[in-house]
């Protein structure tokens, strides 16, 4: 049996990212959180978007500003 996801984002996030013109890779999130100071790596955000690790509220609101978009957007 899988486990719940932990996070209800992680879905809308790969799915904003992918869509995003030009396509935003995982480094690319990676390095656009790094400059705001947020500590996430490659597998990290690998998880948070399956929905296999939780996201921290900063996390949420820094990966926001990464894409562009409201917080509130990530909810879908």
């Amino acid at each position: 049996m899988k486990p719940k996801r932990r996070n209800v984002t992680g879905q809308n996030i790969l799915s904003l990212r992918s869509a995003a013109s030009p396509k935003i890779t995982q480094e690319d999130m990676v390095a656009r959180l790094a400059r705001q100071g947020i500590e996430i790596n490659q597998s990290q955000m690998a998880k948070i978007e399956s929905g296999d690790r939780p996201i921290l509220d900063y996390e949420l609101a820094g990966i926001a500003k990464a894409l562009k978009v409201q917080v509130q957007d990530l909810f879908g």
